[in-house]
């Protein structure tokens, strides 16, 4: 969908990713979390391509210490681009190339005291400016035919305000999300009326939880800036918005797609079954079917 005249388009992602990865320890002792592969790539890089198919151009990455291995990751290779060539291997060669289209670019900038996503989104604020952005947390790896930050974005520029991706979970879950209150719009995007950051399914007042995809005015970089702490001593995003609501509209979108909690073990591991099973090779061995170069040793096995 084109911006209508006098939208701006959202052409800036801001990636949180410096959070320090505890849940898969010791994995992550030395390897940044989003690094961690999902099949054949790492985790970031799905958001990534999220965004970009989205028609982002600046990948905004707010990063911590340890998280050098993204940046490689996302910059050219030379000598393994060399190797690659000198050997023939194409294929190998397109996929390094092919990680990152030329015309985006990449923007890292430290986030030198851990205070929670608020802060993080805050921290890009001299580069985002006064333009509109999304925001996507790299642990919320959604599987979708239309990106999701690209249907935030179409609600974005056909209801003139803030989108969040939502969706419900249940109530018992409700204390791990940030949950809105709302009036319908139409059957898959409302107005929001009010956000609380994790209710206990007692207190929660729906349970439409916010996920990782956020399509945000740049004015929430004031609410932002006068936010103070909240839960866990950090400062919370949904803080914030519940502040914009005061001024400006803001809608969820109970987007199109499916969700893998990456932060989880379990969601991890279902993410990589998943997608694994879209892999030709991968879903003929989850059917029996041994690929060519795994046959005559499967063979020999049986014989012994």
């Amino acid at each position: 969908m084109k911006p209508p005249q006098g939208r701006p388009p959202v052409r800036k992602a801001i990636f949180p990713v410096a959070g320090l990865g505890t849940r898969f320890l010791p994995a992550t002792k030395a390897m940044p979390k989003e690094m961690l592969p999902i099949v054949d790539k790492p985790l970031i890089q799905y958001a990534v391509e999220e965004a970009v198919a989205s028609g982002i151009t600046d990948l905004i990455f707010i990063t911590g210490r340890n998280k050098r291995a993204i940046e490689d990751h996302f910059d050219a290779a030379p000598e393994l681009e060399a190797e690659l060539q000198a050997k023939g291997k194409s294929l190998l060669l397109d996929a390094v190339r092919d990680i990152l289209p030329s015309h985006v670019n990449c923007i890292y900038i430290r986030q030198a005291t851990p205070l929670g996503l608020g802060h993080a989104v805050l921290c890009a604020a001299p580069v985002v400016g006064h333009e509109p952005f999304a925001v996507l947390l790299a642990d919320d790896l959604i599987d979708a035919d239309t990106s999701v930050t690209q249907q935030l974005i179409e609600q974005y520029h056909a209801h003139h305000g803030s989108v969040l991706g939502v969706q419900d979970v249940p109530r018992e879950d409700t204390h791990k999300y940030g949950i809105v209150s709302s009036e319908p719009i139409d059957n898959n995007t409302v107005r929001v009326t009010a956000i609380v950051e994790k209710p206990a399914p007692e207190q929660a007042p729906s349970t439409l939880a916010v996920v990782g995809r956020y399509v945000l005015e740049p004015e929430i970089f004031d609410q932002l800036r006068t936010t103070p702490r909240g839960q866990g001593g950090e400062i919370q995003l949904t803080d914030a918005i519940s502040q914009l609501l005061k001024d400006r509209s803001v809608f969820a979108h109970r987007y199109a797609g499916t969700r893998y909690d990456c932060g989880s073990k379990r969601g991890f591991w279902h993410a990589t079954m998943m997608l694994g099973l879209k892999d030709p090779e991968i879903a003929g061995m989850a059917q029996g079917k041994l690929p060519a170069h795994l046959t005559n040793v499967h063979t020999l096995k049986k014989q012994a």
